[in-house]
């Protein structure tokens, strides 16, 4: 019995490392995403039209060398169905030219990002949910004080943290 059990229990560790191993890439490249996308939301909330077109290039490049064959097959549903909306809508900020117009096309880059970080759960620390009742929009934080990239300086700290996903 002891043999059993110390057997199992070798088993089990054995295979919880090699799925810590399979995720330590994606992980990585999830944060490096993730870094992207704060960049992006900065230099949105600090009216910083040139800013966001260069954080929303290299996040276009993070999602493209994303290693999404680590993630589970329901994960990888997830990653590519998002993946779209956050390079259609991060494309349209590196075309667009207007800061009005670049805040538009980050609502949908937002939504994206939340349900990927919600779902697949590999940030490296706290990410938090704020929500402008102004804007009737939520993003990502990578703070927990208030930066609005939907109002800038007009109203860099109007909003609230709706929740705080853990780091993983």
């Amino acid at each position: 019995m002891k043999k059993i059990f110390l057997i199992i229990t070798i088993m089990c560790a054995t295979i919880l490392s090699v799925v810590k191993a399979q995720n330590a890439p994606s992980k990585t490249a999830f944060n490096k995403t993730l870094q992207a996308y704060f960049d992006t939301k900065n230099a949105l909330a600090k009216d910083n039209v040139t800013s966001a077109n260069v954080s929303a290039k290299s996040l276009v490049a993070a999602i493209s060398t994303f290693p999404v064959k680590s993630l589970s097959a329901t994960q990888q549903i997830l990653w590519k169905t998002q993946a779209e909306v956050i390079k259609k809508s991060a494309d349209a900020i590196v075309q667009q030219k207007d800061l009005k117009e670049q805040r538009k096309s980050f609502w949908a880059l937002s939504s994206a990002m939340l349900k990927l970080t919600k779902e697949i759960k590999l940030n490296n620390y706290d990410v938090y949910v704020q929500y402008c009742p102004m804007a009737k929009k939520s993003w990502l934080n990578e703070v927990e004080d208030v930066q609005n990239p939907f109002y800038g300086s007009m109203m860099y700290d109007c909003g609230e943290v709706t929740e705080t996903i853990a780091k993983k």
